[in-house]
């Protein structure tokens, strides 16, 4: 669909307008925002309290109690760690400085590298001496003629009272404890106010649309909520782990680090990076020699690729709902926007844009873009890939799916999904002969790649469709007397449905064959006759091709397979002619027919 001008100009005008608004208001709306995101944390809090039969007032003071006091607690901890670092940092600087000049030294040796830094570091000095002889010293005349220098004079401020002492100490904590204030004091209103606000959304969001709204609103808390706690732990479990680890090594303020680590983690992707700096320096400045430089770096390099790669996905899955190209695009977005608390914020303030874009249509190109769905079905991809002509990508999506399923359901469900999709278009004339033989060259080299491999045995299959519901169970011990040859229908799409049946049916154990013009039906020799149809056919088409095929095979029995999406036109055909619209039904039809003819044998 393509956009109009003007209506993509607002777009953008809009756009422009809400990134401005939430720049120059910044200030303000950093803290409600960190406000309303921890409301989702202890919102789970305050409703156990209120199930403890708690009034719903001491339940929410005691909930932002909580959380001051462990705020306020970590407050104390970080600054009594730091003055301790403070007073330290000068033995580590010294300590640093003695293993680089050690390191330099052993490191590089007297040739070329040593020879250069002598070089430019008295070029330097010549450089400064010769620009202090060019600058003439200032002389003034006398009364009496001389020359003589100028008196130097120095200006002192005077030493500063009590009031402006006290003012150059509390200046720094204005701004960190506004922000304190208006967080808390939003805080408590949004605990206080949670429903109330909830329905004002909704009556905001309009009251006509009830059901998607409480939707939405549901979907962001239930997403949100669980995102904070399961971070929340994780992070506290990496933060402990590390300071312990630190402190076993002997890095100083252990404590600190951890708690830096926990919070940092927040960011994605660099956060565990950034806390792993400024440990591994001290480290480094500590020791005697490097060793625990290398201890921190290995606990480090050990402790997050076990977190972010085994730990977080068992425990949150998909929990985010954001693609790693949303995660990064909106760590970018909002650090520029908000700074450094906007880093932090970035996950779940695009988290809830992308639930409100899942519930409102206008708006869905961002769950598109940003969301973690993928963008195509599997269908999808294999008829984009077959428009292509390039079947690489889709026998790596066939092989990749057999490691879950069976070739038989990939037939079922993929392949003959993606040629529903293709009939759809070729019916309103979308598709020319160029990529009609595109998909039927890529179908072609799926189905032959899939049989070169050797497919699978019964038993795996058997497996497979017990541990996957849906999976289509191999017929076996189905010892048709002739093969069963596969006649396509009119268009080129049949002609793919055909090899999908013929190879399905190979891997049931029956004989199948596929009848062109080089192979002609012969009384006697085709057992049965399966005539396939992708296409919507009408009931006049398919009593034409069947008595047509009844004059050539008067003996064989006829089944029509109708794979196509739609097939309302052909459910008038005989009653005793079978009508499988699925490759199951198609192997259950065969297998019904072989019961039928035994049991006429036997009688």
């Amino acid at each position: 669909m393509i956009v109009p001008t003007g209506l993509a100009v607002s777009n953008f005008v809009i756009l422009a307008i809400v990134v401005a608004a939430l720049y120059f208001t910044r200030d303000i709306l950093v803290p409600i925002a960190l406000a309303g995101l921890l409301s989702f944390l202890l919102a789970p809090l305050v409703r156990r309290l209120q199930a403890w039969r708690v009034p719903r007032a001491l339940a929410v003071m005691s909930a932002v109690l909580t959380a001051l006091l462990v705020a306020g607690s970590l407050a104390t901890m970080v600054m009594v760690e730091v003055g301790q670092l403070v007073n330290d940092l000068p033995r580590y600087q010294a300590t640093l400085g003695t293993k680089i000049h050690n390191l330099h030294d052993a490191v590089a040796d007297r040739g070329v590298l040593r020879n250069a830094s002598s070089l430019l570091k008295n070029l330097d000095r010549e450089l400064s001496d010769k620009q202090s002889k060019d600058v003439p010293a200032k002389e003034t005349l006398s009364k009496d003629g001389e020359r003589s220098s100028p008196i130097p004079v120095e200006v002192h401020q005077p030493d500063p009272g009590a009031s402006e002492t006290l003012m150059a100490v509390l200046s720094p904590l204005v701004a960190p404890f506004t922000t304190t204030g208006i967080v808390v004091i939003f805080l408590a209103f949004f605990l206080f106010q949670r429903e109330d606000l909830r329905n004002r959304f909704i009556r905001l969001a309009g009251s006509n649309d009830i059901e998607r709204t409480t939707a939405a609103l549901d979907d962001a808390a239930h997403r949100l909520g669980r995102l904070f706690a399961t971070q929340l732990v994780l992070n506290a479990i990496f933060g402990v782990v590390i300071g312990l680890g630190l402190a076993v090594i002997g890095v100083p303020s252990a404590p600190l680090w951890g708690l830096l680590a926990m919070i940092l983690r927040f960011i994605p992707y660099i956060g565990a990076m950034l806390a792993a700096a400024l440990p591994l320096c001290l480290a480094a400045a500590v020791g005697d020699d490097w060793s625990m430089a290398i201890w921190t770096a290995l606990l480090f390099g050990v402790v997050e690729p076990v977190t972010a790669n085994v730990i977080e996905p068992l425990v949150c899955g998909r929990t985010a709902g954001l693609s790693p190209f949303a995660i990064v695009l909106a760590a970018s977005f909002w650090t520029w926007l908000w700074g450094p608390l906007g880093l932090l914020l970035s996950t779940p303030m695009t988290l809830c844009l992308v639930v409100l874009a899942r519930h409102v249509e206008r708006l869905r190109f961002i769950d598109v873009m940003l969301g973690d769905q993928p963008a195509l079905t599997p269908q999808q991809v294999a008829y984009q890939r077959m428009l292509t002509g390039d079947p690489i990508e889709a026998i790596e999506q066939a092989r990749a799916f057999l490691k879950e399923g069976s070739v038989l359901h990939y037939y079922d469900t993929i392949l003959l999904g993606a040629l529903r999709l293709a009939q759809a278009d070729a019916e309103q004339g979308r598709l020319d002969d160029e990529r009609l033989e595109n998909i039927f060259k890529t179908v072609s080299d799926v189905v032959e790649d899939l049989t070169g491999q050797g497919g699978e045995t019964v038993q795996d299959s058997k497996a497979k469709a017990r541990s996957s519901a849906g999976n289509i169970v191999p017929l076996t011990g189905l010892d048709f007397a002739g093969p069963v040859f596969c006649v396509p229908g009119l268009g080129r799409l049949d002609d793919c449905a055909v090899l999908i049946l013929a190879d399905a049916l190979k891997r049931s154990g029956i004989a199948a064959r596929v009848a062109s013009a080089t192979i002609a039906i012969e009384d006697g020799k085709a057992e049965s006759i399966c005539l396939c149809y992708l296409e919507n056919v009408s009931k006049a088409r398919i009593d034409y091709a069947v008595r047509k095929l009844a004059r050539t095979a008067p003996s064989a029995r006829i089944t029509v397979c109708l794979f196509g999406e739609d097939q309302h036109a052909s459910r008038d055909a005989q009653p005793e002619m079978e009508q499988p619209r699925s490759l199951k039904a198609a192997l259950a039809a065969f297998a019904t027919d072989k019961t039928r003819r035994d049991n006429a044998v036997g009688n």
